[in-house]
């Protein structure tokens, strides 16, 4: 398909909203070919305070992606754990695409103050972007795919 895959490795750890912002620094340095980071690990989602909102480390991670990028054309997204159940809700994780934040905002959705309240199943539920798999039985590991396209080929 003309891809050039980039392997970041299957055992990533940390935070998931770090981990997507640091994501983000990687797509947004740009590509020459069309380019998927492909990645693996179980990341972590560190409740503080009140801020305990459905969603998991898929769709939290899904989500910093997605406000880091700030609608960046020509970066799309998914994470998922292989088990099909991402935290607290019934998704396996999400997908992102540009326009994500925007349809966000036209939703009247403010999609940092979800991230920060760790809400990011119930943004993505509303735009319909949870990925929906139903448990696979299968806990292999989370997976995530960021496919950035180079600048002129979305100019």
């Amino acid at each position: 398909m003309g891809l050039s895959p980039v392997m970041l490795g299957d055992d990533l750890e940390g935070e998931s909203h770090a981990l997507g912002a640091e994501m983000a620094r990687l797509a947004l340095a740009g590509v020459a070919v069309p380019t998927v980071f492909l990645s693996g690990g179980e990341t972590t989602v560190t409740l503080a305070g009140s801020a305990c909102g459905r969603g998991g480390r898929n769709t939290e991670f899904a989500l910093s992606l997605a406000c880091a990028l700030g609608g960046q054309a020509g970066i799309w997204a998914l994470a998922a754990d292989t088990d099909g159940e991402d935290g607290a809700s019934r998704a396996a994780g999400a997908l992102i695409a540009p326009d994500t934040i925007a349809r966000a905002a036209m939703a009247a959705l403010d999609a940092h103050a979800f991230l920060a309240a760790h809400d990011s199943a119930t943004l993505f539920d509303t735009l319909d972007d949870l990925l929906l798999t139903g448990p696979t039985r299968t806990n292999v590991n989370d997976f995530r795919a960021v496919l950035v396209l180079p600048q002129e080929m979305h100019a």
